[in-house]
């Protein structure tokens, strides 16, 4: 996929829709009751994380509750499954995720829900790297010397991940094609427990998203060896890309957007996306987003749409030129 063709600037991407009047009409966009936003990850990991940024932020504007309600399992996929099941009136939302809308169905075609039809898109949240992350005891801390180690420990240095499937899943599979070796594969219930033990010692490395990771390389508990987009983000600029450190090419990364069940009413797909996007362009979630790497957001569901059939597609053709399998 071209990213260009997303890669806007921030003032277009995350331009405020002009504040409307609320009139009858308008208000009537909006849900009767309270309105969660389902994370298929536990807490603590990249996706609770932008959704516990935004849901103050659209609960101001909404004069609503609205909460963050944590379903963790099978990396995103259950949440998914839930939310799909829900009905279309607004009360329920989904941090969509790489892993449920486009890593999912490329590997299994036959998942209870249409990644397409199933939904209705919102909003493109973000897109970050995923950076590669290893404990402070790890003594490869350039990707060459990481590369050096795999290739004369096979099967002993440990990769963590968010559970298989997932997107730092399908960034390890993706390294270990491409580079050509073989590490264990390491699944966990999610961002949260997998950076405890990393941090701990438990497991060597991970491919994580940068939102997760992001405040444990900060603290320094966690050394940042890559950053998986073909341009460095401007969170780490003094981080190399893995192509710039010796895999040309290497692109992976993760993504989040806002979406509910299908059947919305179209008014209020408008409204809700169109308040997303103003919470996205508030100086201090911009400031967020920046510190955790996530760009290029906003935009109308047409682009979050189109956005995610293009993933999808991107993913299915990697997982058949790399031979990757859901159980590897």
């Amino acid at each position: 996929m071209d990213r260009r063709s997303f890669a806007i600037g921030a003032g277009a991407a995350l331009a405020a829709p002009a504040l409307q009047a609320q009139t009858p009409q308008n208000l009537q966009a909006l849900p009767n009751g309270p309105v969660r936003i389902v994370v298929g990850f536990p807490p603590g990991g990249g996706t609770d994380t932008l959704a516990r940024v935004l849901a103050p932020k659209l609960q101001e504007m909404w004069k609503l509750n609205v909460i963050v309600d944590n379903k963790a399992g099978a990396a995103g996929v259950l949440a998914a499954e839930h939310v799909a099941k829900q009905p279309g009136d607004g009360s329920t939302l989904l941090m969509a995720h790489i892993n449920s809308h486009a890593i999912a169905p490329a590997l299994n075609p036959k998942l209870s829900y249409n990644p397409e039809t199933d939904f209705s898109p919102l909003t493109l949240v973000g897109v970050t790297p995923n950076l590669l992350i290893g404990n402070t005891s790890q003594t490869a801390r350039t990707l060459p010397e990481l590369i050096a180690a795999c290739k004369a420990q096979p099967g002993q240095v440990t990769f963590g991940s968010s559970g298989p499937a997932s997107a730092q899943h399908l960034a390890l599979e993706l390294f270990k094609h491409r580079a050509k070796v073989f590490a264990l594969h390491i699944p966990y219930r999610g961002s949260g427990p997998l950076i405890t033990d990393l941090i701990g010692g438990q497991v060597q490395y991970s491919f994580e998203t940068m939102t997760a990771a992001t405040p444990h390389v900060k603290s320094g508990k966690v050394i940042a060896i890559a950053q998986t987009r073909p341009k460095r983000s401007k969170a780490y600029p003094d981080v190399p890309t893995v192509a710039e450190a010796g895999l040309p090419d290497f692109d992976a990364t993760t993504w989040y957007g806002l979406a509910g069940p299908k059947g919305m009413p179209a008014v209020m797909v408008k409204r809700m996306s169109e308040d997303i996007q103003r919470a996205l362009a508030l100086p201090d979630v911009q400031e967020r987003l920046a510190q955790n790497g996530a760009e290029d957001g906003g935009g109308a569901p047409e682009r979050f749409a189109e956005f995610m059939r293009a993933e999808r597609s991107k993913y299915s053709a990697l997982v058949k030129a790399a031979g990757i399998k859901i159980d590897s």
